[in-house]
């Protein structure tokens, strides 16, 4: 009779196991802590600040208008915003190939909102042991009550960071005011529910998850390092063989290395992993097993470093190189493209004008045997007051500018559209189409003014 033959079932996708880290103290702890409070702090405290009357940073989609402090940006200034996305790239390869994943660890907002929901979650279940021991035991009054008001903190703490996304593109207190009177609008309620539930699922559950699994930084940041980034490694030539010990023994006396095996470097993070089997993708260079391990070694009085920050080739005991080309080629065209931005928006004029020639009526003769041409005018103010302004052409000579408004008066932030007709003898038209040039400058300042060219058509000569 033929035996059955036993047969392996391909693992494709690995149960996911919760992962308890460890609190943990010391210098990198700190300098995290103090990323993680500015950066929330800037978040949330940034749309109450007020600039002339106004929000300090609205993105008004419905008025299409971007206020920066003293800076009014609108659509066609766009460009500003592809160049800021650029730069935010370029600054990403930049640090990454210096520092490593230093976004990752200390900046990144999946980061920062998975340290203020463990920190919550540390505060309401407890410790390590604590929250592993609530979540082996039974359903009880007390886990329930424990685990409610867990989730309810994390749910307001997510409505209120909804709220403030929200009041990045409608002024705060104008959405306080509709939320207190329950009269929010669909899409204003949508995105508030959206980001909350997005904040409450990544950062109370899915976690590390995105990190691993669907942030794709970590797949590709390998094209970005070379042998002399920064990156946590523990150095196994000191540590192993690893194994417990007394303190009081003496490593080399019982074959050891310094690695006393407690297991407290996977403790403590927040992926899960063992920095002791190498460099990881899953690692995002929290530096908490630095910390952890320096505990353990001063403990032990042995030195500290075991795991610890380094490069390749420090590893190897070869010489570093802080200055390389790939690092000077960022650096160069960082600082370039700063440089060439920070230019444009200073001598950017918050004036812009808009001329279309009626395509109904090539041109007609007035009673006085001169050609004329219609024009409708958009003059854009973009400045934050209102200005008068002067109009003038050029460009045939005795050209006749006829307008009802001598004087054209915008308000700040605001359109004003007109219509204008030109005249000029036909004599003084070199063709049938002519370049001519509308000036428009404010009468209280040179600085805000603006030349557009436009066509005149007319019979021409013969």
């Amino acid at each position: 009779m033929a035996q059955k033959e036993n047969t392996v079932e391909p693992v494709l996708y690995e149960a996911h196991k919760k992962i308890y880290p460890r609190e943990v103290s010391g210098y990198f702890t700190r300098l995290r802590v103090l990323s993680l409070v500015t950066l929330l702090g800037i978040y949330y405290v940034t749309p109450l600040l007020q600039w002339d009357g106004r929000q300090a940073i609205l993105f008004d989609l419905p008025a299409r208008k971007f206020y920066l402090f003293g800076l009014t940006l609108w659509p066609q200034d766009f460009i500003y915003l592809a160049a800021l996305l650029i730069l935010a790239g370029l600054a990403l390869f930049f640090f990454t190939a210096l520092l490593g994943r230093v976004w990752c660890g200390y900046a990144c907002p999946q980061t920062v909102w998975t340290e203020a929901y463990l920190w919550m979650e540390r505060k309401i279940e407890g410790k390590r042991g604590q929250r592993m021991k609530l979540d082996k035991a039974p359903t009880s009054a007390a886990k329930i009550r424990t685990k409610t008001l867990k989730h309810v903190v994390w749910i307001a703490f997510s409505l209120w960071t909804g709220f403030t996304f929200v009041a990045y593109f409608t002024p705060i207190d104008e959405l306080a005011g509709e939320l207190l009177n329950l009269s929010l609008g669909p899409w204003e309620t949508f995105w508030i529910l959206f980001y909350s539930f997005a904040t409450y699922g990544n950062a109370g559950f899915m976690r590390e998850q995105v990190c691993k699994y669907m942030c794709p930084y970590a797949r590709f940041q390998s094209a970005m390092f070379d042998s002399d980034t920064l990156i946590v490694a523990y150095h196994p030539e000191r540590g192993e063989p690893r194994g417990s010990r007394r303190r009081s023994v003496e490593p080399a006396a019982v074959g050891l290395g310094d690695c006393i095996d407690c297991n407290v470097c996977v403790q403590v993070c927040p992926t899960g992993i063992d920095i002791r089997d190498g460099l990881q993708y899953e690692c995002i260079a929290c530096s908490a097993c630095i910390d952890a391990c320096d505990e353990i070694m001063d403990k032990m009085s042995y030195p500290r470093g075991l795991v610890r920050y380094t490069t390749e080739n420090s590893a190897l005991g070869k010489r570093q190189h802080l200055l390389r080309p790939r690092i000077i080629v960022y650096a160069t065209i960082l600082l370039l493209l700063c440089g060439i931005l920070v230019t444009h928006i200073s001598q950017r004029v918050a004036l812009d004008l808009d001329v279309i020639r009626d395509r109904n009526t090539l041109y007609r003769e007035t009673n006085d045997g001169l050609i004329e041409n219609v024009y409708t005018l958009k003059i854009l103010n973009m400045d934050s007051q209102a200005h008068v302004y002067k109009l003038w052409v050029e460009g045939i000579d005795g050209v006749k500018l006829v307008s009802d408004r001598p004087e054209i008066e915008v308000e700040a932030g605001s359109v004003y559209q007109m219509v204008v007709r030109l005249q000029a003898d036909e004599f003084n038209l070199e063709a049938r189409s002519v370049t001519v040039r509308f000036h428009l400058q404010a009468k209280d300042g040179n600085h805000l003014k603006t030349v557009t060219d436009a066509r005149f058509v007319g019979p021409g000569k013969s």
